[in-house]
């Protein structure tokens, strides 16, 4: 009789750094009280002038960060399970890079004086529908439910983000240097100006997917098993995985949307998850993802205004530390 593979312990792929000996409701429960000192912090330090203008601003900046933690860490989690990787994140399939390419082709067709005029709420719901229209016919032609359906696809999805990229670079070289430099504001997560209405909007869509991530956790610790353990257990693997995808399109388009890319925050926040949290249910790793991007962006922002006065945006760091992080589990042998 066979015996049945061993799983490797949380955080061993980091090799060289023992994980942290908490217990997953310990873990939840600091990183819970952190996020709220956090938010409460945010809304509360150097409060000045008019309080009824000052507040609703804060909170929707909050919001906005919350929202995105919320995205940006559960699309970043269930994409790494169900392709068996701690490095990939969903912006390997071009989303970015579309956003980038749906940015510059606006201004570069009907000028940044035009694009800033456009109504919000439909510019939002246009961005969300590309982004998700393109991951859904990716899904569609090549995902057949195979390992080597997943790793064409994501190869596939490489490529696209290339081609994207590169025709956004010729763009930008033929446009005005005006209408480059307004450009290049866009291509960097903000949330100092996200649309309240644009926001509940947002958090609406998120709130369904999260919802229906949290009804799948229980099958995503069965897919990390493996596609073969995964269908010997009932699951239909195709449809899962799909399913989830598919959660994963539409979560990464809305947060991207809504703020702008932030390429490898979800990898930071799911890297640190996983050295936190002593279990691999899905129970336990969602929230604790959640939570720690909750902390890192609302604390980071804080940090931001409060000691640093604004020096540079909190997307920046966020995305030099990820990047950072992203080179040493490459360079560790992270990759599966």
């Amino acid at each position: 009789m066979a015996e049945a593979p061993t799983r490797p312990q949380p955080g061993a792929y980091l090799r060289g750094r023992a994980p942290l000996h908490l217990s997953p409701a310990v873990a939840t429960a600091l990183l819970a009280a952190a996020a709220l000192v956090a938010v409460a912090l945010f809304m509360s330090v150097d409060l000045k002038g008019n309080l009824g203008y000052v507040l609703p601003r804060r909170a929707v900046k909050a919001g906005a960060m919350v929202l995105v933690a919320v995205a940006v860490g559960i699309s970043t989690l269930v994409f790494q399970t169900v392709t068996a990787n701690r490095i990939l994140t969903p912006s390997i399939m071009g989303f970015d890079a579309l956003y980038v390419l749906i940015q510059t082709s606006l201004v570069f067709v009907v000028g940044a004086s035009t694009v800033n005029t456009f109504p919000p709420a439909a510019k939002f719901a246009a961005e969300v529908a590309l982004m998700v229209v393109l991951s859904g016919l990716l899904y569609r032609w090549l995902f057949t439910g195979g390992a080597r359906s997943l790793h064409l696809m994501l190869l596939v999805g490489i490529v696209l983000g290339t081609l994207f990229r590169g025709f956004s670079g010729l763009l930008q070289r033929l446009m005005e240097p005006s209408e480059f430099l307004i450009l290049q504001d866009l291509f960097f997560a903000s949330f100092n100006q996200v649309e309240p209405s644009l926001l509940a909007a947002a958090t609406a869509v998120v709130g369904t997917v999260a919802a229906g991530v949290w009804r799948m956790r229980h099958t995503l610790d069965v897919l990390a098993l493996g596609r073969d353990t995964a269908v010997n257990l009932g699951v239909d693997h195709r449809r899962a995985v799909t399913a989830v995808l598919v959660m994963c399109s539409v979560l990464v388009a809305v947060s991207t949307a809504l703020v702008g890319p932030v390429t490898f925050f979800g990898l930071l926040v799911v890297s640190l998850g996983y050295q936190l949290c002593r279990s691999f249910s899905h129970a336990w790793l969602l929230p604790i993802t959640i939570l720690l991007g909750v902390v890192a962006l609302v604390g980071g922002q804080l940090l931001l205004e409060q000691v640093f006065g604004f020096a540079t945006a909190l997307s920046i760091i966020i995305e030099f530390t990820g990047g950072l992080l992203f080179l040493y589990l490459l360079l560790k042998g992270s990759l599966k």
